[in-house]
């Protein structure tokens, strides 16, 4: 099982992140741990949404669609 899931800073939040792994809790310690390039320099954060995928190329390809501006678009006006 494979989650794809969005980020909200609990500092700014107006600030997200996409991201997918196999343990959302293990990730969003690394996450709020600064473990994570990307995330370390905006923590806080909390899990806004995830997404359970049993089929990884379509967790994959959702992530991939989430990360675009019509994805990002998407997620805003719907999470």
């Amino acid at each position: 099982m494979l989650y794809v899931y969005i980020l909200q800073g609990l500092a700014d939040p107006d600030r997200f992140y996409v991201g997918i792994t196999a343990d959302s809790k293990s990730r969003l310690k690394e996450h709020n741990a600064g473990e994570v390039f990307h995330t370390a320099k905006y923590k806080p954060w909390k899990i806004k949404n995830y997404f359970a995928f049993d089929d990884h190329a379509k967790a994959y390809a959702f992530e991939r669609y989430l990360k675009s501006g019509s994805g990002r678009a998407f997620a805003k006006s719907h999470f």
